[in-house]
């Protein structure tokens, strides 16, 4: 693994839930890996599990770590080839990534969607700045597209807590929010699951399909209730439209998961990637209820942040 910054990443996803799920039993068994390295953690946007679960991973495995909150700390970054520079922005973006190689062995990097450029967003304009400029390894803590680190954790999550020997239904379902969400963790949720042994199916309103280039060939319900049947694990998210860009289309129905929608499941283990708005993606009793593994998710941050740093470790030292 010589980057992160999406399922294509993982040479192999069983494997790596695998590892992860022994870091967890194990947190410190490998404290020397990363001893006289340095790991750059930039956040060009806010964060709060990322953040902490990225710390604590690369601790446990000794790493130096510089932690930047790009966007309150440092200058103000250009990102545009070409930019005359006699505005606002002090430097390049290029510029920056080039002292970070100085500076760091990895560099782990979170950029959400601009939500104003389809065509920016799409591309990925600020990560692959750091993919092109950088001579170190790069992970992705959330992009404009995707939330890796999230959804390997999502999927640590389902296999600890599946034993049956059946494929689980899993259930990614829409929800209400009062502001407009980029769709990088439903994207990466889709695409992580695509890669597991289970039956997936997305359920969201009319006018809120995700991209095609995602989704593929999964299965799309525009009926919550009709999709929630049978569901061993639901996942809640919102995400606004994709078609319409960064819109949010009128929605008269009620999708905030309730525990009588939960009833409809197979005793469906509920999940989120937090922060979640009480009471409007979800209900209280929900959230706080029994079959909520949410903060269990939240934990296996940790394990997912470490067993990807630990591979790229490898993958460093192997170079060396």
């Amino acid at each position: 693994m010589k980057n992160f910054t999406a399922v294509s990443d993982i040479e192999n996803l069983q494997e790596i839930i695998k590892k992860a799920l022994y870091i967890k039993e194990n947190p410190h068994s490998e404290t020397e890996k990363g001893k006289g390295k340095t790991i750059g953690l930039v956040f060009l946007n806010s964060s709060l599990r990322t953040r902490l679960s990225s710390q604590i991973a690369a601790q446990n495995l000794g790493l130096n770590i510089l932690t930047l909150n790009a966007a309150q700390e440092a200058w103000n970054l250009e990102f545009a080839d070409g930019a005359v520079m006699n505005g606002d922005t002090v430097e390049h973006i290029k510029d920056a990534i080039e002292v970070l190689n100085q500076y760091c062995d990895i560099i782990a990097v979170r950029c959400f969607a601009g939500m104003k450029s389809k065509e920016d967003d799409v591309n990925e304009s600020i990560l692959s700045q750091f993919q092109q400029h950088a001579k170190v390894p790069v992970i992705s803590l959330e992009s404009a597209t995707r939330h890796p680190l999230q959804s390997l954790a999502d999927c640590i999550t389902i296999s600890e807590n599946w034993k049956e020997e059946r494929k689980p239904k899993v259930v990614l379902t829409w929800a209400p929010h009062i502001k407009p969400i980029a769709q990088a963790v439903a994207n990466s949720f889709t695409e992580w699951m695509q890669e597991m042994d289970v039956d997936f199916v997305i359920t969201n309103p009319e006018g809120y399909d995700l991209d095609s280039n995602f989704t593929k060939q999964t299965k799309i319900i525009h009926n919550q209730d009709e999709a929630l049947k049978d569901a061993d694990f639901v996942y809640v998210k919102n995400w606004s439209s994709f078609d319409e860009y960064a819109a949010m289309p009128e929605v008269k129905e009620n999708w905030m998961l309730t525990a009588e929608k939960l009833a409809q499941t197979n005793n469906g283990k509920v999940m989120h990637c937090l922060p979640v708005r009480r009471n409007v993606e979800l209900s209280d009793e929900v959230m706080d209820g029994e079959n909520s593994i949410i903060y269990q998710q939240a934990k296996n941050r940790i394990f997912s942040a470490q067993a990807v740093f630990s591979e790229i470790l490898d993958e460093i030292n192997q170079s060396k």
